[in-house]
C-alpha cells in the first residue's frame, strides 16, 4: 500500500538547534510551513500539543484555509475536553478542512505537563481514559440515536451529534505510547499506532506486542524519526555531529543529569537503545536522543538519500505504513525531503509492493 508521509507543523520556527523568537504564534510561519509541506508531497503534518502551546484546533483551520491537498494530524489530550464535546470539535473541523483531518490521541508522558493544566490521574489511569476517550468518539461519530454512557471518568445522557465527520465512517484516529499501559489499553481502539524509531529489531517485537493487544482488530502502524541528508554519507555524518555540538551546547547533552532518566517509558526505551550503541541497523544513530533525554521523537537516520530511504524502507516492511519526518531545521529540511527523500521512498516502496503481489 502507498506510504504515508507526515511532517510536522508548529505555530513559530524553532527547534532544538533554532531557538524560539518572537511571538508564540505567527499566522504566517503556520501558513508558509503548510504549503512548503504540501508542496513537497507530504500527506499530513502533525500538530502537536504542549501544556503552553497555542489552540491546535484554530492552528489546523488556518493551514487548512491555505491548503488544498494537505492533510493535518491533530495531537489532542483526553481530561480537558469532555469527549462529546471534542467529538463535534473534531467533525467541524473535518469539515472545515473536506475530510482531511485525523486525530492523534496523547495520554500524556510526565505527570508535571499534564498538572499545568489541572489533571492529576496518574499514568496507568490517563491511558485508562483514552481508552474511554477514544470509544466515545467512534459512538458520537456513528450512533444513529442519543446514547447514554457511565464509565470510570465520563457519565452522560442521551449524547448526540448532529454533525458527522466529512471522512467515512469517521477521521482516522491515532495513538500511542511506550508502557505496557499504552499497549494493553489503546491497541483495541486504535487506527494507527505510533512508535518512535527504535532499532529494527526493538521495533518489530513491538510491533507484535501492539498486534496481539489489538485482539484480532487491524491495526496499522506510524514511525517517527529526524532524517539527517547531504549528497554523501560522509557529509551526512559531518552535518549530524555538527547538529549534535549545537544541541549539546543548548542541553548539556547525554553528561547532563537532566538527560539520562526520563519518565515516560517511550523515552526510557529510546536511552537504552543509546546506552546500548550509537549506532543501530544501517545508519540509525542515537547520541541525539542521548543529548536531549529523548524527549519525543529523536533518533535520526543519517545519510544520502538513497541510504535514508532503504533504511525507512525496512521500517516499513515491518508494517510501519505511515512515516514521520521532520528535520532539525525544519522549513528548509521539508523541502530537501520533498525533493530528495520521498520521491525515493515511494518509488522504493512501490517496487517492493509489486514484487510482494507478484511472489
Amino acid at each position: 500500500m502507498p506510504v504515508e508521509m507526515i511532517g510536522w507543523i508548529a505555530p513559530r520556527v524553532s527547534s532544538e538547534i533554532i531557538p524560539a523568537e518572537g511571538p508564540a504564534f505567527s499566522a504566517e510561519v503556520v501558513a508558509e510551513t503548510a504549503r512548503i509541506h504540501e508542496d513537497a508531497d507530504f500527506d499530513r503534518v502533525l500538530i502537536g500539543y504542549f501544556s503552553d502551546a497555542p489552540d491546535g484546533f484554530i492552528l489546523g483551520a488556518h493551514a487548512a484555509n491555505v491548503t488544498e491537498r494537505l492533510g493535518f494530524l491533530l495531537a489532542h489530550r483526553p481530561g480537558f475536553v469532555a469527549p462529546t464535546v471534542a467529538a463535534r470539535k473534531l467533525a467541524t473541523l473535518d469539515q472545515l478542512c473536506d475530510g482531511r483531518l485525523a486525530v492523534h490521541i496523547i495520554s500524556g508522558g510526565r505527570d508535571g505537563d499534564q498538572a499545568k493544566d489541572g489533571d492529576y490521574v496518574d499514568h496507568p489511569g490517563r491511558y485508562r481514559r483514552s481508552a474511554e476517550y477514544v470509544d466515545i468518539l467512534r459512538r458520537v461519530w456513528t450512533e444513529t440515536h442519543p446514547f447514554d454512557h457511565e464509565g470510570e471518568f465520563y457519565k452522560f445522557e442521551a449524547a448526540h451529534a448532529d454533525i458527522r465527520c466529512a471522512s467515512d465512517p469517521h477521521i482516522p484516529i491515532y495513538g500511542g505510547g511506550g508502557s505496557d499501559a499504552a499497549v494493553d489499553l489503546l491497541s483495541p481502539g486504535l487506527d494507527v499506532f505510533m512508535l518512535w524509531g527504535e532499532p529494527l529489531a526493538d521495533t518489530a517485537a513491538f510491533m507484535a506486542r501492539v498486534r496481539n493487544a489489538a485482539k484480532g482488530r487491524r491495526i496499522s502502524f506510524s514511525l517517527s524519526t529526524r532524517p539527517i541528508l547531504a549528497e554523501t554519507d560522509d557529509k551526512a555524518w559531518d552535518r549530524a555531529r555538527d547538529i549534535l555540538t549545537k544541541v549539546t551546547e543548548r542541553t548539556g547533552g547525554a553528561t547532563n543529569p537532566n538527560n539520562r532518566t526520563a519518565e515516560n517509558i517511550g523515552s526510557q526505551r529510546l536511552l537504552a537503545a543509546a546506552e546500548a550503541r550509537d549506532v543501530h541497523d544501517s545508519c540509525l544513530w542515537m547520541e541525539l536522543a542521548a543529548a536531549t533525554g529523548a524527549r519525543g521523537n529523536s533518533t535520526a537516520l543519517v545519510g544520502t538519500p538513497d541510504t535514508v530511504a532503504a533504511a525507512l524502507l525496512e521500517y516499513y516492511k515491518l508494517g510501519a505504513t505511515s512515516l514521520l519526518i521532520r528535520g532539525y531545521d525544519p522549513r528548509p529540511d521539508a523541502v530537501q525531503y520533498g525533493r530528495e527523500l520521498i520521491p525515493r521512498l515511494r518509488q522504493l516502496v512501490a517496487d517492493y509492493d509489486a514484487a510482494q503481489s507478484a511472489a
